[in-house]
């Protein structure tokens, strides 16, 4: 078994780009992730300095863990599924809450090579959640199971970056 070649989000410039912007802020993060299982967490940790701006992350990839560990209403995953808007809000409250940051990103989606429950391959819910409320974002991402989780992790750090930039300093 062989891993895929290097990603220049994992080795990086946006994630240090965050990592600087919440620093500067005096902000924290926290992730609750199901389709890219920590890897956005990861790369928010590669970054040095990174220990002052991360309080955490939940890796929720089995749908009762969404609801045990990251808080999300059993009925929400019940009525909506896994891979869900709402789903997608619930996990980024939960890390919020459950790990006291400033902000919560939850990511739910299909990195394939199935559909799940009626959900095509590339259909991914990037829920933020921070102190003016909770934003969710469907995306359908192209690319093979690596292509599709750091596409994610990518709009992750791209989307929180944007956001901030709305939203003033506590």
């Amino acid at each position: 078994m062989s891993f895929p070649p290097a990603d220049p989000l994992l080795s990086g410039t946006r994630a240090a780009e965050l990592v600087s912007t919440l620093t500067a802020r005096g902000q924290t993060l926290a992730t609750a992730e199901s389709l890219t299982a920590g890897l956005l967490a990861a790369a928010v940790a590669g970054v040095p300095g990174a220990s002052l701006v991360l309080r955490g992350g939940l890796v929720v990839y089995a749908t009762d863990l969404k609801s045990t560990l990251a808080g999300v209403d059993p009925a929400v995953l019940d009525a909506d599924g896994p891979v869900a808007e709402r789903t997608a809000e619930g996990l980024a409250q939960g890390a919020r809450a459950r790990c006291g940051a400033d902000w919560g990103v939850g990511l739910t989606g299909v990195a394939g090579p199935d559909e799940q429950d009626g959900q095509p391959v590339g259909t991914v819910y990037l829920g933020i959640a921070g102190p003016d409320g909770v934003d969710v974002t469907r995306l359908t991402l192209p690319g093979d199971r690596w292509a599709i989780r750091t596409a994610a992790v990518a709009s992750a750090v791209s989307g929180l970056l944007d956001r901030m930039s709305v939203t003033a300093p506590r």
